[in-house]
């Protein structure tokens, strides 16, 4: 009767553990689905007391359940499964569900081109339509105000009034208009870019993994992967620098200098036979002009 094999020596990494990985392939979440494979590499060892379990170099597959972003730049990725590949061959699998959640910082939101394109319409679009709306409010044609002179009784056939031109307001209305619009494009352009659930993750963003079920590796091929990794190490994917936040390229909006305009100027009239003072001569002045907004430098 043939003896029964002797099972071969397994070690347990328990569950809690915590491993240290860096992403080998960049992530972009509006192109990842379901199923789609994810890959990374371990850059510390898992040690059991004295013994390496898992040395460094050792290399990560999963497969994608769903992403997502969390606050504080920080990314959460899902996995329905995932495989250790030793750096001898030895392949363990790893039980899901797995999350592999990102250092802060690293995931970038990516709105895409068309939230930006709709972005950029909101500013340029409320530009116009403020613009619009302050040129059909405002007047365009002078009026004429009736003035009498100090102490002149209207009932008296030698009081003689004047009118004077006042400038329409539709330039000034269309600028401001045009400003307010825009802000309000902006803000709506902000929140549009700031409520993109995409994001990006580059090569060699730091990534931790917390073991939810033990993880039963043969104690023959960890231990032949140990020996092998101490003799020929396996280059390790360089960590990334955290990515440095945007430029902060608004400093607000300023305006090309307007001009005041020019009040009307009035010549009193020639006395006639009766020394009552003719109509006088209104020479027109000129409008005011709104200042141009600009990005300020």
């Amino acid at each position: 009767m043939q003896a029964s094999a002797t099972p071969p020596a397994v070690q347990i990494v328990p569950a809690g553990t915590r491993i240290a990985l860096v992403l080998t392939h960049p992530i972009q979440s509006r192109y990842i689905h379901r199923g789609d494979d994810i890959y990374a590499q371990i850059i510390s060892p898992v040690n059991s007391g004295t013994e390496m379990q898992i040395p460094p170099g050792t290399f990560v597959t999963g497969k994608v359940d769903k992403l997502q972003v969390k606050s504080g730049g920080r990314a959460e990725l899902h996995l329905q499964s995932m495989s250790i590949t030793f750096p001898d061959g030895y392949v363990a699998p790893v039980s899901g569900p797995v999350t592999l959640e990102s250092n802060e910082g690293y995931a970038l939101k990516d709105p895409g081109n068309r939230r930006m394109a709709g972005a950029l319409a909101f500013v340029g679009g409320g530009a116009g339509l403020g613009a619009l709306i302050g040129h059909s409010v405002g007047t365009s044609q002078s009026t004429l105000t009736t003035t009498l002179p100090p102490g002149c009784n209207p009932a008296l056939p030698n009081c003689l009034s004047s009118s004077i031109p006042t400038a329409g307001s539709k330039g000034i209305d269309t600028g401001i208009g045009a400003t307010v619009g825009g802000a309000i494009g902006g803000i709506t352009a902000f929140v549009l870019l700031a409520s993109s659930r995409h994001f990006f993750l580059d090569v060699g963003t730091p990534v931790d993994m917390v073991l939810t079920q033990p993880l039963s590796l043969q104690q023959n091929q960890i231990s032949g992967a140990g020996r092998q990794s101490g003799q020929y190490p396996v280059s390790i994917q360089p960590v990334a620098p955290r990515p440095l936040p945007p430029p902060d390229t608004d400093h607000g909006t300023c305006y090309t200098p307007g001009t005041p305009g020019t009040p009307p100027t009035i010549i009193p009239g020639t006395p006639g036979p009766d020394g009552i003072p003719g109509p006088p001569t209104i020479i027109p002045g000129t409008l005011p002009t709104p200042g141009t907004p600009y990005p300020c430098p």
